[in-house]
C-alpha cells in the first residue's frame, strides 16, 4: 500500500521505521512544523521530520491539517492509508476522508481507558497494573473510533512513563504493521469500543508535576514516575525549583513531617503523609542532575531543611 505517515516525537519512530522497512511505500510524512526547543531556543526539526530528511522522504508540515494546500497535496499523493502515532494536532473530517482506508491511530492505552494526550502518564499515576496499546480508526471524536487490534503490557513497579512508553512504542510498531498488512488484503474488521470503562488522560502540565508531600508515599512515588522524563517532577526549595528523579519508599527511614527533609551522608529522605521517601537524583536550577546524597552534602544551609 501507499502510505503517508503522521507523527512528531521520537516515540513515533519505531512505527515509521517498521512501515518503511515493509513491502509498503512511505510516500511522505506529516509532522508538526519546526519549533524552538531547548535552553538555546534553537529552531529544530521534529524527530519524524529529521528521519524523513535522512531517508529522502517528503515532509509535510502544515500549521494545521485543514489548510487547503495540505489537503490538495494529500489528494495528489493518493495514499491508501495514513497511520498516526503522536502527531499532535486534530485531524479534520476533510482530511480523514481523503485516503482510501482512512487514518488509523496507534494509541498507548487499552481503549476506552485513558483517551487523550497522556495515556501512559495517567496509567502510571493511577497505579494501573496493566496497560497496552490499540490501533483504531481515527474519527472526529476523541479516540472514539473502532479498534482493529490491541496488545497488553504490564506496568512494572518501578516503571517511569518514559520506560513504559519505550516498550509500548516498540510493541505498538509491530501491531501497527500487522494491522496495515491485514487491511491491505481486506482481512480485518474493526470492533466498536465498549461503552463502559471510559476514562480520560489530558495533557500533564508542569503544575501537575509538582510533588505533593502531603500525599501518601505511594502516591508521591507514582507522581514522580508518571512525569519522568516529561515534564519532570519538581519541588520548591529555597524559593527555586528542584527537579527530582524517581524516589523509593523507605518504611524504615526517619520519622518526618510532610516535606521535612533529613540529610545524611549517604541519603536524603523526605517526609510524606505516611512513610518517608528516599531521593535518587536531583537537579538544582541551572545545574546538571546529581546524586541526592551528594547534593545534600554540598548544602550550606543552617536550620531546618524543608520542601514546599
Amino acid at each position: 500500500m501507499r502510505i503517508v505517515f503522521a507523527g512528531t516525537p521520537e516515540v513515533a519512530l519505531p512505527t515509521l521505521e517498521a512501515l518503511h522497512g515493509s513491502s509498503h511505500e512511505v510516500a511522505a510524512v506529516l509532522t508538526r512544523p519546526d519549533a524552538r526547543t531547548g535552553r538555546g531556543r534553537k529552531v529544530s526539526r521534529s524527530p519524524v521530520a529529521a528521519w524523513a530528511d535522512e531517508h529522502g522522504v517528503e515532509v509535510l508540515t502544515p500549521a494545521k491539517p485543514r489548510e487547503p494546500e495540505f489537503l490538495e497535496r494529500l489528494r495528489d499523493l493518493e495514499a491508501d492509508i495514513v497511520p498516526v502515532v503522536a502527531y499532535g494536532a486534530l485531524v479534520p473530517p476533510a482530511a480523514l476522508a481523503i485516503p482510501r482506508l482512512g487514518w488509523i491511530n496507534l494509541h498507548f492505552s487499552l481503549l476506552p481507558a485513558w483517551r487523550g494526550a497522556a495515556p501512559v502518564q495517567h496509567a502510571v499515576l493511577n497505579g494501573d497494573a496493566m496497560t497496552g496499546a490499540c490501533v483504531f480508526q481515527l474519527e472526529a471524536g476523541l479516540d472514539t473510533g473502532p479498534v482493529y487490534g490491541r496488545l497488553t503490557e504490564p506496568v512494572e513497579p518501578g516503571d517511569t512513563s518514559g520506560a513504559l512508553l519505550d516498550r509500548l512504542a516498540v510493541a505498538g510498531a509491530r501491531l501497527t504493521l500487522d494491522v496495515v498488512n491485514a487491511l491491505d488484503v481486506g482481512a480485518l474488521v474493526p470492533e466498536p469500543q465498549p461503552e463502559d470503562g471510559v476514562s480520560y488522560a489530558p495533557k500533564v502540565t508542569v503544575e501537575d508535576a509538582r510533588v505533593r508531600w502531603g500525599d501518601p508515599a505511594f502516591a508521591v512515588d507514582r507522581r514522580v514516575r508518571a512525569v519522568t522524563p516529561a515534564p519532570g517532577a519538581w519541588t520548591e526549595f529555597d524559593g527555586q525549583r528542584l527537579r527530582l528523579g524517581p524516589v523509593s519508599v523507605d518504611p524504615g527511614g526517619p520519622a518526618l513531617a510532610p516535606g521535612e527533609v533529613a540529610l545524611a551522608k549517604q541519603a536524603v529522605h523526605v517526609g510524606t503523609a505516611t512513610d518517608p521517601v528516599r531521593l535518587g537524583e536531583v537537579q538544582p536550577a541551572g545545574k546538571k542532575p546529581m546524586d541526592a546524597a551528594a547534593w545534600g552534602r554540598g548544602l550550606q544551609h543552617a536550620g531546618e531543611v524543608r520542601f514546599a
